[in-house]
């Protein structure tokens, strides 16, 4: 592993070179807001923001992809469509990376997921260790502070520059490419960044803190089936799915077929869906096996719990925020439910 460091200013020309040869989506300002976009320039990009309206994961599984083309005729005619193009996605912090990881074992596992796979394969992730957090953010809480994976470059803010950790062959030619005054990081650049580690965990407010090990959790959970809780917040659950459409975890998505006019050619699409609509448990025969509300609420905290857990060894949930933030009714913040359940109420 190689670490080299960047001054503020060679940041910025890194980031303008990169654009001028690459396809790169950054962070950039959306009023008092941040956002995933294409940049147009080097000045858009934002690195000292707390936490992006959307996770990255809308470039590796689109809120809508065309999957399948087909021609229906006296012989039926299948294409599978790949949409995936080389990107750069710059300012990732660690939180999402560590979601990123997820999905990637994710869509990997049992029958690997090709289109998943190829966006992707096709990516060049420059992740950052975070300098704020949003007052919703508790990911000091769930091990999602720092990564060891899953990033080709790893920048952190040390003050007057960044030290950037070069982990893949991906990462070494981007730096090759276009960052030839790139320094070598000193011992003193090392402790520094390190200092900073140290405290990262300090940015989440004292008062975003889950009371239970991450280790702890499943089974709390588990063993809370028919607590009371999922009835009571239920109860003012807009089934709107917000939480779902903002989590960086969560992948379910449903399939539609669309024909054109002459009834012969048409395509298949998945898109996004989630546990908390209405409709996601309709089946064929026109029952609803999550009919009611509450059933939805628990099992999208089982799901994130327990069920992933149990496939993957992780809790899914990465501690960003984001559904806490997104629900108008304010009865989803994962801190509250499980801090209720440690408590025993």
């Amino acid at each position: 592993m190689t670490v080299k460091t960047f001054k503020k200013d060679q940041l910025k020309d890194f980031v303008k070179h990169l654009i001028g040869q690459e396809t790169v989506i950054g962070v950039k300002r959306k009023e008092n807001k941040f956002a995933f976009g294409e940049l147009g320039n080097a000045d858009e990009l934002v690195l000292d923001y707390d936490v992006t309206l959307r996770s990255p994961k809308a470039f590796f599984q689109p809120p809508k992809e065309k999957i399948v083309e087909f021609k229906i005729d006296k012989k039926t005619e299948l294409k599978t469509t790949y949409e995936a193009k080389p990107f750069v996605l710059f300012g990732v912090h660690t939180y999402d990376l560590k979601a990123i990881n997820q999905m990637d074992k994710i869509w990997a596992s049992d029958n690997p997921d090709e289109h998943y796979l190829s966006r992707r394969n096709s990516a060049t992730i420059v992740a950052i260790e975070p300098t704020r957090a949003s007052k919703w953010s508790f990911w000091a809480s769930m091990d999602a502070a720092s990564v060891k994976s899953g990033y080709d470059l790893l920048l952190t803010d040390i003050g007057d520059k960044y030290t950037v950790e070069v982990h893949t062959e991906k990462g070494k030619t981007l730096i090759h490419k276009h960052a030839h005054d790139a320094a070598d990081a000193t011992q003193s650049d090392i402790d520094a960044r390190n200092k900073f580690r140290e405290n990262i965990q300090n940015l989440c407010k004292a008062d975003r803190k889950i009371n239970a090990a991450a280790n702890e959790i499943t089974e709390l959970v588990r063993k809370n089936y028919k607590h009371q809780i999922w009835e009571d917040q239920a109860k003012k659950c807009y089934s709107c799915g917000s939480c779902n459409l903002v989590c960086p975890t969560c992948y379910c998505f449903d399939v539609q077929d669309d024909i054109e006019l002459d009834l012969k050619h048409g395509s298949r699409s998945r898109i996004w869906d989630g546990c908390l609509l209405d409709g996601f448990a309709y089946v064929g025969s026109g029952e609803n096996f999550r009919e009611h509300r509450a059933d939805r609420f628990r099992h999208r905290i089982l799901r994130k719990t327990v069920f992933v857990p149990d496939k993957i060894g992780e809790l899914a949930c990465v501690g960003c925020g984001r559904c806490s933030e997104a629900c108008l009714p304010d009865i989803t913040d994962p801190v509250y439910l499980i801090n209720k359940l440690k408590e025993g109420k």
